[in-house]
Order: structure tokens, then sequence, then C-alpha cells
């Protein structure tokens, strides 16, 4: 898997968004163990997002590789 170092840049992760039957969950594929849960999908976006960035200064603090992005996510229409 590809590393990210590049600080100061922009990296998007793609995250996903569940939702079960009391909240909502969000996970990022290519950050293994970065999560949230929030009553309301905009606050479990808010929360994902700072997940991130926690989770991001955390690897580079300890001086452990960024993980690139490199899931893609696509919406596939079904009839």
């Amino acid at each position: 898997m590809g590393e990210s170092r590049l600080e100061g840049s922009q990296v998007k992760y793609a995250v996903v968004i569940e939702k079960g039957p009391h909240n909502y969950g969000a996970y990022v594929p290519d950050l293994p163990g970065c999560v949230a849960t929030a009553k309301t999908s905009e606050l479990v976006q808010r929360r994902i997002e700072a997940a991130i960035v926690a989770h991001v200064s955390l690897l580079r603090e300890r001086g452990e590789p960024v993980p690139a992005p490199t899931t893609i996510a696509i919406y596939a229409s079904v009839a």
C-alpha cells in the first residue's frame, strides 16, 4: 500500500456511512480503526472528519506511515 507523507497538502479519503437501527456509523477503509458514530448523518460526517485528522496526526506523531487513499467508491444503479 502506498504511503502519504505530504504535509500541508490535502488528501481525500473515502468514507462509508451506514444507518443502523439507532444511529449512524462511519468508517474509513484506508485508515483501519478510524470510526465514528452519531445520531444523525450530518453529525457523523463531522465526527469522522475530526477522527481522520486525529488518526493521521497520531500516526505522524508516532512516526508511523500514513496510508495513501486507495479506496474507490461508486454508486451502481440497478433496475
